[in-house]
């Protein structure tokens, strides 16, 4: 029966390609949907690992998430130096990881920390930062830059960087008395690490001296202050956030507890997991109305398909008495239309997902460029699989109405088409 459904298919070809086109970029939309919205998690949640709490001023955790992991947003107010030396000396704490963001360069964000950034911090699962070439920064004016940087700007170790004040492209006095030289690069990560550039505390205290008032003063616009080279300065006033790491996770809720009671100041402790959590949670309605708008789509393409089929029994009609008068039953009629169903969907899907994969494989640089996602083809996961067999089903089910009508024809109707 999928053979004579076969043949009945070819010999209405143009017809068929027009289906199995409509019913595959209703499937690539589809699974490209989810596809996306499953990297677009993976890629977040791979960002910062192994990281037991944030801590920076008290303001929401998903603004604090953002600001101090994936460069988003703006900090409500800075962390003393006093206070965050005093919250690292816990003896829960095994580790910190002090951050300060404000400047840029070129529209990239600049992180001033210190060498324990190389050391502590994680991303993927468990994997720690590793440089493409040169070495981490060891004096005040060395920057390491992002993959991305070095690779959009065409950056080479030992050239020297310009960084300016303030964040993103409205940045606009430049700290020129002062420039950087590049003595590292980071390998890729797909996070936001691939967007920044990297530079000590003391090297962004050194280029804010006499700023205190948001400008340049006389003295630092003379240029006085590049001539004093890497001196020894003092720790930074403040500091916008810290990364820190427990000796044992079940000190969690304690140690993020003092912290948001912490005297010294307003601050807030936040689990990067659960502020994650919280940010799909806000971030759920425009993933179901993706999806719900995809499921709109692939419906429209199995109406389409209906149509298709029961203009084509019309145009069939005579040929449906020929099976009959040969023998045919009411329900191999009936067998024949859902074989002809299934051989267009099971077309229609593959095609889709072909054309997924060519997508994928076309546009996969600019994604990890642009939105810092790592999708690259593949085979199809358990939620496109489902998906799959779900358009399938769905297919079989329209399919239901064309296959009836075609076991309601009779022999004398089709002899008879007036």
């Amino acid at each position: 029966m999928l053979e004579l459904a076969w043949r009945s298919l070819f010999s209405r070809r143009l017809t068929v390609m027009l289906t199995v086109m409509t019913i595959a970029l209703a499937s690539l939309l589809l699974l490209g949907v989810e596809r996306l919205r499953q990297e677009t998690r993976s890629s977040f949640s791979n960002t910062v690992s192994g990281t037991d709490l944030i801590v920076g001023a008290r303001t929401g955790s998903i603004q604090l998430l953002l600001y101090s992991v994936f460069r988003v947003g703006n900090a409500t107010n800075n962390i003393g130096w006093d206070s965050y030396q005093t919250l690292a000396s816990d003896p829960r704490v095994a580790w910190t990881i002090p951050v300060s963001l404000g400047d840029s360069h070129r529209g990239y964000p600049v992180l001033g920390t210190t060498t324990d950034y190389f050391r502590h911090l994680r991303y993927g699962d468990n994997r720690a930062l590793q440089l493409a070439s040169g070495t981490v920064f060891a004096r005040t004016h060395d920057v390491v830059l992002g993959a991305n940087i070095a690779r959009h700007l065409q950056y080479q170790l030992g050239q020297q960087v310009v960084l300016a004040h303030g964040s993103g492209e409205a940045a606009l006095t430049e700290h020129s008395d002062q420039p950087f030289t590049v003595t590292g690069i980071l390998a890729p990560t797909g996070t936001p690490v691939d967007d920044t550039l990297h530079v000590s505390l003391d090297g962004l205290s050194a280029i804010h001296e006499g700023w205190e008032s948001g400008s340049p003063s006389l003295l630092a616009s003379s240029g006085a202050l590049a001539a004093a080279g890497d001196h020894a300065l003092p720790p930074p006033a403040s500091i916008t956030a810290f990364y820190v790491g427990l000796k044992s996770r079940t000190a969690i809720f304690g140690v993020q507890r003092a912290v948001n009671r912490f005297d010294g100041e307003p601050l807030q402790a936040i689990m990067p997991g659960v502020a994650l959590s919280e940010l799909w949670q806000l971030l759920g309605v425009a993933e179901q109305a993706l999806r719900v708008l995809s499921w709109f789509v692939l419906l429209v393409g199995l109406l389409g398909m209906m149509s298709a089929l029961l203009i084509g029994l019309n145009e069939r009609r005579r040929e449906m008495a020929i099976l009959r008068s040969v023998g045919a039953r009411p329900w191999q009629l009936f067998v024949l239309v859902i074989g002809e169903t299934l051989l267009l969907l099971l077309a229609g899907i593959t095609l889709g997902y072909g054309l997924l994969q060519l997508a994928l494989l076309i546009a996969g640089r600019l994604l990890r460029d642009q939105l810092l996602l790592q999708v690259s083809p593949g085979l199809p996961g358990g939620g496109e699989l489902m998906l799959m067999a779900a358009t399938l089903l769905a297919g079989m089910l329209v399919s239901l109405i064309p296959a009836w009508r075609a076991w309601r024809m009779a022999l004398a109707a089709g002899l008879n088409p007036g």
